[in-house]
């Protein structure tokens, strides 16, 4: 490599900030997901795919809903680039101020709005969130709906510490903080679930919601936090912390307002629909969080800052080598997801689903993970607008995306989704009777209808960038993408071969040789993709050991 082709010293030394940061955060979330997983594997030995299920999946929705919108992305993404810049200044007085005001005013905010949901659940349950319900399952999902708005109120605050972290760019602690949130839910599987049932598992999630609290703690002490309950309504900074938030809460809403209604849908489509959706979220979720979310918080701030200081080279540069990371790794997984998907969720289930039941969950789980790039690759996109303070045009966005998500998941929900889900599945071939076919090509319908409108949102999100910022590396942005479609492809067809070789020779389907299955398989493909990789010549790989080997 020639003088001229050598990354200045500031741009790798801030790469590899970055890079070792997201490092960290990916391992936290690993870790949290491993927790999760093994909460997958007991609820889906006591429940399977059923009634119950669908209850607490149908009873978090409402809960979900007001975190997201108060405390969640809303929240952060107004609030990190205007106190990261009082940082930036040094005006600790200001910060704390303002961060001081804000907890007051969004643990108020979250208090009332759950007393509300509280007295109102039988009517939201019955009337909104699960209309096909039973009596009997509509009852059960009102009173865990109850319990999880314990949480929100706790979130509620956890959620703000976790920004005041990262602004501090400080991610160990935030990271962490899922892990806390699993490992109380974990609890409430393993101990209340064999005395109270279902309930228990709700129990659980506020267990975790107080331990997410709890974790982040230290590190505000650290950073010698100070605060007082003061709702701080003379406030300026805060009331430009709320008026860029309004944006950003109406995305989000509009975001949860497609689960909402896909969920409302799923539950007239026959028992196990909604769960099964649910089931194909969240293993989808599981790479989405470790590639796209990790990489989205650590760089979020770096995009705040070089926004402050109107640094658009820095912009660029940071915003094109984020989406070229999330290619890398997003494509081949979401291809490896696809190919290894029935033998992965048959490790998960145990044998809690029948076939019928595994059908439902693979197809969802396909249709979903085709917006598994998207989906990342947002996560990057739209903090580049909030980080020039820009929430306006993210909604605009969400708002298309929405529409064709909700004509969508209309159309491809109905009776002419039988034909969609075989053509994109082939699975539905396998099973014994129309109507099972018919449930399989309706909620796998909803899945994708949620993955076209996302590709909506970030392709028109990224049209507009490249007009402002005068474009964003977009011509290696292609190299990447066509190069590992390419190596992915290759790697997908070498797991077809090694899996009809296995299926055709070991007539074992125990645990383990379902876990050694896995194993040859993802190593096969991932020794395959290696390979073409290093024929095209993909220089991102090496850029990236650069980047986080030792120094």
């Amino acid at each position: 490599m020639t003088d001229k082709n050598k990354p200045r010293p500031e741009l790798l030394q801030r790469n590899r900030r970055i890079a070792r940061s997201t490092l960290t955060v990916m391992i936290a979330f690993a870790a949290a997901k491993l927790i999760s997983l093994a909460q997958t594997l007991i609820i889906a030995g006591v429940f399977g795919v059923g009634s119950e299920l669908d209850a607490y999946v149908a009873a978090n929705r409402i809960p979900e809903l007001i975190v997201i919108l108060i405390s969640g992305g809303a929240l952060t993404h107004a609030f990190i680039p205007i106190f990261s810049g009082f940082l930036a200044q040094g005006d600790l007085e200001a910060a704390w101020t303002l961060s001081s005001n804000l907890i007051s005013t969004i643990f108020a905010l979250a208090l009332a709005i759950s007393v509300a949901v509280f007295l109102l659940a039988p009517w939201l349950v019955a009337n909104l969130v699960a209309p096909g319900f039973s009596a009997k399952t509509v009852q059960i999902t009102v009173e865990m709906m109850r319990i999880l708005l314990l949480s929100t109120i706790i979130f509620a605050v956890s959620g703000i510490f976790s920004g005041i972290l990262n602004s501090h760019q400080h991610f160990l602690l935030p990271a962490l903080a899922p892990i806390m949130f699993d490992i109380g839910i974990l609890a409430g599987v393993l101990f209340l679930l064999p005395r109270i049932g279902v309930h228990g598992i709700a129990y659980g999630a506020v267990l975790g919601a107080a331990l997410h609290f709890s974790i982040q703690l230290p590190g505000l002490f650290r950073y010698r936090m100070r605060w007082r309950f003061d709702l701080g309504l003379r406030n300026p900074q805060l009331w430009r912390v709320i008026r860029l938030m309004l944006p950003r809460i109406g995305g989000l809403g509009v975001f949860s307002l497609n689960f909402l209604v896909m969920n409302n849908i799923a539950s007239r489509l026959g028992v196990g629909s909604v769960s099964a959706l649910d089931w194909g979220w969240r293993l989808m979720q599981i790479p989405q969080t470790l590639l796209g979310t990790a990489m989205g918080i650590v760089i979020f701030p770096t995009l705040a800052a070089l926004s402050e200081l109107n640094d658009m080279t820095g912009k660029r540069d940071a915003m094109s080598g984020a989406l070229r990371f999330i290619l890398i790794t997003s494509i081949p997984s979401a291809i490896g997801l696809i190919a290894l998907g029935r033998p992965l969720i048959s490790l998960l289930e145990r044998g809690a689903f029948d076939a019928s039941a595994s059908a439902l969950v693979y197809s969802t789980l396909s249709m979903f993970t085709l917006g598994l790039i998207v989906h990342s690759a947002l996560e990057v996109v739209a903090r580049s607008f909030y980080a020039d303070k820009d929430t306006l045009t993210p909604l605009y966005a969400a708002l298309g995306g929405a529409a064709i998500n909700l004509v969508a998941a209309i159309l491809l929900s109905d009776a002419r989704a039988v034909d969609a889900g075989v053509l994109l599945n082939s699975i539905a071939e396998t099973l014994p009777h129309a109507g099972i076919k018919r449930q399989v090509g309706n909620v796998s319908g909803l899945a994708l209808a949620n993955s076209l409108g996302v590709m909506f949102e970030v392709l028109s999100l990224l049209y507009i960038l490249r007009r402002r910022w005068h474009g964003f590396h977009e011509n290696a942005l292609a190299r990447t993408l066509l190069k590992t479609l390419v190596a992915s492809l290759c790697m997908m067809a070498a797991i077809a071969i090694v899996d009809a070789l296995w299926i055709s020779t070991v007539s074992f389907h125990s645990l383990p040789f379902t876990i050694l299955r896995l194993i040859v398989e993802g190593l096969v493909g991932t020794a395959v993709f290696a390979i073409v990789a290093l024929l095209l010549k993909m220089q991102e790989l090496s850029e990236i050991w650069i980047i986080i080997k030792p120094t």
